[in-house]
């Protein structure tokens, strides 16, 4: 079954994509501070060029483009957090082999924790991995129903049309903002016109996306106008608030998820990690996990010279991380993997002595595991649905990453050489995540809000409350949250007055070839910006 699905022409195909598709992210993130995803645009890819070899299958396709797809996460995570060391000192020198080592143990500790989590969080909790969702149905629906399929190519063709007149000629604005008297209190109030967004928020359903609208209502109207118009506090305080307060939810989540979920189950999920005869929930033996992971606290601590306290809190932090990345994605579709490097960056800053360009490492390895983690989890819950062997993604996911683990170094390397380190943060290359980074290097901007979010989200986690969602919606600008909850309430009007539509699946299809649309051609637009970068 592995040989059929794992095959030498895939992975030949898979390696060269993962190389675009790295170069064109880590161009886009740095320059668009953006990185759509790019699993839509690798399926299609993959399913074009296979079935253009001839005699392929589904399957083969699936872990082809896993392959493909995995370095493109990578690229974002190392964009979005090392470019801050140059946006705080414009002439900081960095070894290029350290840069390397933090580079590929982001990618290797991702790759342990992609097959220790994906049974919990795709067979046992079953999220619905919107990406995922949308990938399989592209390719059962393009391979099997044309009648379908129709409906699927059409919202497909529409969304990347729209998407092309928003981005590439600038004829629809990406937003409509409000100008009312609330964006005086610093919130981003108005919806994004984003069709992938809203198929996210139509295919998760209403209720994980009312949670999530909730949660921008207590940050936006609660604590950014509420607070300060009643005089609880002024407006840098209220900022400080709710992006502490949004963290805190997020990092209380990943507690939960290990306390709940993780801890109790801890033979089944780490069984292949220390027995020879056991895999437990895994499908591959991870026996050699511990020794890889003294053996990366090992190089963290000589090469990366982040101290050995420090390197031991990257990876627990990394495996904390990870399980918030895997949840998030999986209920909203948003991976905010440097706000996840942030966080880990903080708790080993605050038990160690290390200088600022180590405090970015850290953030770099754990940004890059959870943007592979993430990535894979979609790839994983597409194989879910078309049977895929997870064994077969996993080795196919294990080239990609390396090779775009290397593929973004090396990229980086040339721009840092082309333009110096003073390009980032500025006009040609924002890199607004690690500006964010950047700014966070000092601590959480409001502890106790913080230490709320965190008790709040244990107990809520704790008794099935999807919590994660609250906290992104705290956290993110409200005219994200805002386009979600749209799709969301347009699910709902559909179960509750043309339930028949959806049990023909035809609202998922058109969801999926909005998301579809959209994604792929934000990936065909970041590649061409790239080259015209580049050239």
């Amino acid at each position: 079954m592995t040989e059929r699905q794992l095959t030498i022409r895939g992975m030949i195909i898979g390696a060269i994509g993962s190389i675009i598709l790295t170069m064109s992210s880590m161009f886009i993130a740095l320059k668009l501070s953006s990185l759509p995803w790019p699993i839509m645009f690798v399926v299609l890819i993959s399913m074009f060029t296979l079935k253009l070899c001839g005699n392929t299958n589904l399957q083969e396709i699936n872990v082809t483009q896993t392959a493909m797809s995995a370095g493109a996460m990578v690229a974002g995570g190392l964009a979005f957090t090392i470019p801050g060391i140059w946006m705080l000192h414009p002439d900081a020198e960095i070894n290029l082999g350290a840069l390397l080592a933090v580079t590929l143990g982001g990618v290797i500790l991702g790759l342990i924790f992609t097959a220790l989590f994906r049974k919990y969080f795709i067979e046992t909790q079953q999220l619905p991995y919107a990406m995922g969702q949308a990938a399989a149905a592209t390719l059962v629906v393009g391979d099997s129903d044309k009648k379908k399929a129709g409906l699927l190519f059409v919202s497909m063709g529409g969304a990347g049309i729209f998407t092309v007149l928003r981005d590439w000629f600038v004829k629809v604005p990406a937003t409509i903002m409000s100008t009312s008297a609330i964006s005086t209190y610093g919130s981003y109030f108005g919806i994004w016109l984003s069709p992938m967004l809203a198929s996210i928020g139509y295919i998760v359903g209403p209720v994980v996306i009312g949670v999530w609208f909730l949660g921008a209502l207590i940050g936006d109207l609660g604590i950014l106008m509420g607070g300060v118009e009643l005089g609880f506090w002024d407006g840098a305080t209220a900022a400080a608030i709710k992006s502490s307060l949004g963290i805190g939810l997020m990092v209380g989540t990943g507690i939960g998820i290990l306390v709940k979920g993780i801890l109790p189950k801890a033979k089944n999920v780490f069984g292949s990690m220390f027995s020879r005869n056991q895999l437990g929930d895994c499908f591959i033996s991870l026996r050699w996990a511990p020794a890889v992971m003294v053996l990366l606290a090992f190089v963290f601590t000589i090469v990366a010279d982040m101290g050995i306290i420090a390197s031991v809190i990257t990876i627990l932090g990394t495996w904390l991380a990870t399980s918030m990345s895997a949840q998030c994605v999986g209920q909203s579709g948003i991976n905010p993997m440097e706000i996840f490097g942030i966080i880990v960056l903080i708790a080993a800053k605050a038990v160690s002595s290390i200088g600022d360009t180590e405090a970015f490492y850290v953030a770099a390895i754990v940004a890059v595991a959870c943007g592979l983690v993430g990535d894979v989890m979609n790839d994983f819950k597409a194989g879910d649905v078309l049977k895929s062997d997870p064994k077969a993604q996993w080795f196919a996911e294990v080239i990609g990453a390396i090779i775009g683990g290397i593929v973004s170094v090396l990229i980086l390397a040339v721009i840092l050489k082309a333009y110096g380190g003073e390009a980032f943060g500025g006009e040609m290359f924002p890199a607004a995540q690690a500006s964010a980074v950047a700014a966070m290097v000092g601590g959480i901007s409001h502890m106790p809000a913080f230490l709320i979010g965190i008790a709040a989200a244990v107990i809520l986690y704790c008794i099935n409350f999807p919590v994660i969602t609250l906290g992104l919606g705290v956290y993110l600008p409200f005219y994200l949250s805002a386009t979600a909850f749209i799709g969301g309430v347009v699910r709902f009007l559909v179960d509750r007055f043309a339930p028949k539509f959806e049990q023909e699946s035809k609202g998922t299809i058109i969801a999926s070839g909005l998301l579809g649309g959209e994604s792929i051609v934000g990936v065909m637009i970041a590649i061409i910006t790239a080259l015209q970068i580049i050239l």
